[in-house]
């Protein structure tokens, strides 16, 4: 249900990206034509081919122009490039494609219009770095504004529209920088050897606020310093907010457009929740209490209201609340679903936002803030698509020793009553991280791949393990020192309840998981020999960070479970890229220990790829090398997937 009332929701014309018309278009006509029944699963490269007309996994949000006639966003319509749509509506409009001084188009990330309307920067790699490009909006012509060679994030517009604000690791740690438009000129603002990220203006355009973070990256000082640099001090330090992105979860610290309090997300509560402070120091004041974590939030124009979302167990809704304080307003409340990345129209009257679910790639919606009428503006998927992709159900179930924990359930469509199927635990990354009610991108994430193996019979439980995000800091921290001990009764626990289901086969049970779920997945066979009768670990590596940078390295060792590969008894698959790196050669340690206790594994790597797998066919065969090895440790007998 959107915003209570299904009829306000008002369906435009429909958008399919011209990835999931070339992979799906023709193939469903065919179909059609032949008048026969589509076959019951959906080839992988139709899923991996799904994706948003308004950006991929984590893209910034869409940004209105200054004029709030239209919004501009990055687009599968335009190869990852610049498309516009009005805000009353329509089809996407190909913005013309900016040309660098070489002549040659080149990739877009993060587009933001300059607030008198003149530019759009954002950030290519068309040099090879991750450089500032400014395009300007009358002439569609680009041109490069840094040239540091390094890793540069987090641009941010001075109000007067003369500077841009940006994170640089050019000497080895993020530092605060600035870059006159037009001219290039640049200037180091920081230089502290901690990470200093997300810079934000004050609205006269005089100072700037930023992030800094402690080595463990879980305490954060909101800083203060003039627009040259100048008198830095702490407006004020927030502690055990854990954050292994760099800042991108404690997010930007916001100036009120009075210039009078900062906005800014802090676990002191217990849940990510938005609070203020006064920009010069003080008390700060919590916006709207609840526990659930607050994210994205943004100040209206007038400095009134604040939207957010709120996330309720993988549900997020889009709320708005007085600055002063009082009841929020909550404008979309899904059943299932995950609002994302409000922005504010420019004269505080309508607010954009995305809108996702597990079964259908995120969209772009408008509500009118005085009536409450919500308009859906595009549509990603092709309309007898979402009828194909399997909807999960949320479940929970007791831990061993701890909280309940919750879940998403899959399972195939059309189970008989006498049908047993497999079933198979699903582990996310992280740890700090959390399963939602959104479709999420191969590679980034899991979902097509569940997708795939779900339409192939088997059954999938997607566990929010204790150490998930979403369900408060106790809950988050209650793997912290016991890693793959207390977690992994949480996976056991998991598998337990997929055998209680009458519909799966309780001696077929498997697990796998990527990155940190892949090591867990590992863990699992080593510590519990038996439990599961098949593994599959993706990318899974040893150095990796576990709840901060402090040193622990005889957790990481136990946790690898290299020393106890002579346990294992359960067929093991292990893939990732080919290109391994030296922080990342356990795996290759791991896959020469099985040999020399003649296990029973297979290991495959893909070209092309570091560690990860990006590319598409890669990605495809990936998902076959899988669906194989189930079929043949779940199933029974060798089995060959084209």
């Amino acid at each position: 249900m959107v915003g209570g009332d299904v009829g306000k929701v008002i369906s435009l014309k429909k958008l399919v990206s011209a990835q999931i018309i070339l992979g799906v278009f023709l193939w469903v006509g065919c179909v059609n034509r032949q008048k026969r029944e589509p076959p019951r699963s959906l080839p992988a490269d139709v899923l991996l081919r799904i994706d948003s007309a308004v950006g991929g996994w984590r893209s910034p949000s869409p940004k209105w122009s200054s004029d709030g006639l239209q919004i501009i966003f990055e687009s599968s319509l335009n190869r990852g490039g610049l498309s516009s749509l009005y805000a009353e509506g329509g089809f996407p409009r190909r913005l013309a494609a900016y040309l660098g001084e070489t002549g040659y188009f080149h990739s877009y990330h993060d587009p933001r219009i300059s607030p008198d309307g003149k530019w759009i920067a954002y950030i290519s790699t068309n040099s090879g770095a991750r450089e500032i490009w400014i395009g300007s909006m009358s002439d569609h012509y680009s041109v490069q504004l840094t040239s540091q060679g390094s890793r540069i994030g987090a641009p941010n517009w001075s109000p007067d529209s003369r500077w841009i604000a940006f994170a640089n690791d050019t000497q080895g740690n993020y530092d605060i920088w600035r870059v006159a438009v037009p001219w290039g000129e640049v200037q180091q603002l920081t230089s502290d050897e901690r990470q200093e990220v997300n810079p934000a203006w004050t609205p006269d355009s005089t100072r700037i606020v930023y992030v800094r973070l402690n080595e463990q990256w879980n305490d954060h000082d909101i800083m203060g310093i003039t627009a040259e640099g100048k008198n830095p001090r702490i407006v004020i330090t927030d502690t055990d907010f854990y954050d292994n992105r760099s800042g991108q979860e404690f997010g930007y610290p916001q100036v009120s457009p009075d210039g009078h309090f900062v906005l800014f997300r802090s676990y002191r509560s217990g849940w990510k929740n938005y609070w203020l402070v006064p920009l010069e120091g003080g008390e700060p004041r919590q916006v709207a209490s609840e526990d659930a974590d607050q994210h994205e939030a943004r100040w209206a124009p007038d400095g009134k209201l604040i939207v957010y979302t709120s996330n309720h167990k993988g549900c997020h809704d889009l709320r708005v609340v007085d600055a002063a304080g009082g009841t929020p307003r909550v404008l979309m409340a899904p059943d299932m679903g995950v609002c994302a990345n409000p922005e504010w129209s420019p004269d505080g009257t309508r607010i954009s936002f995305t809108f996702t679910t597990p079964t259908r790639p995120k969209d772009l919606f408008i509500v009118t803030l005085s009536s409450g009428e919500i308009r859906q503006l595009t549509h990603s998927l092709t309309p007898n698509l979402e009828e194909r992709l399997v909807k999960p159900e949320k479940i929970t179930y007791p831990s061993a020793d701890g909280p309940t924990v919750h879940g998403y359930l899959y399972k195939p469509p059309g189970i008989r009553s006498s049908e047993r199927l497999p079933g198979i635990v699903w582990i996310h990354g992280g740890p700090t991280a959390q399963y939602e009610d959104a479709f999420q991108y191969q590679p980034q994430s899991a979902q097509p791949g569940v997708q795939f193996i779900v339409q192939h019979g088997y059954v999938v439980l997607q566990p929010n393990i204790r150490g998930s995000s979403g369900y408060g800091r106790e809950f988050q921290k209650a793997n912290v020192g016991c890693w793959g001990e207390c977690d992994l009764k949480d996976v056991l626990e998991g598998a337990e309840y997929l055998k209680s289901l009458s519909y799966v086969n309780p001696d077929k049970i498997a697990v796998t998981g990527r990155a940190f779920g892949g090591i867990l997945s590992l863990y699992a066979v080593a510590h519990a020999p038996g439990a599961f009768q098949a593994a599959v670990a993706e990318s899974s590596y040893y150095d990796y960070e576990l709840g901060g940078k402090e040193d622990n390295e005889d957790l990481k060792k136990k946790l690898f479970a290299i020393d106890r590969v002579d346990k294992i008894i359960t067929p093991l698959l292990i893939v990732h890229g080919e290109q391994s790196g030296p922080d990342r050669k356990e795996s290759g340690l791991f896959v020469e220990e099985l040999r020399k206790f003649n296990k029973n594994f297979e290991y495959k790597t893909y070209p092309g790829e570091i560690y990860y797998v990006f590319g598409l066919e890669n990605q495809r065969q990936m998902l076959l090398d899988k669906l194989v090895f189930y079929d043949k440790y779940l199933k029974g007998g060798d089995v060959t997937r084209e």
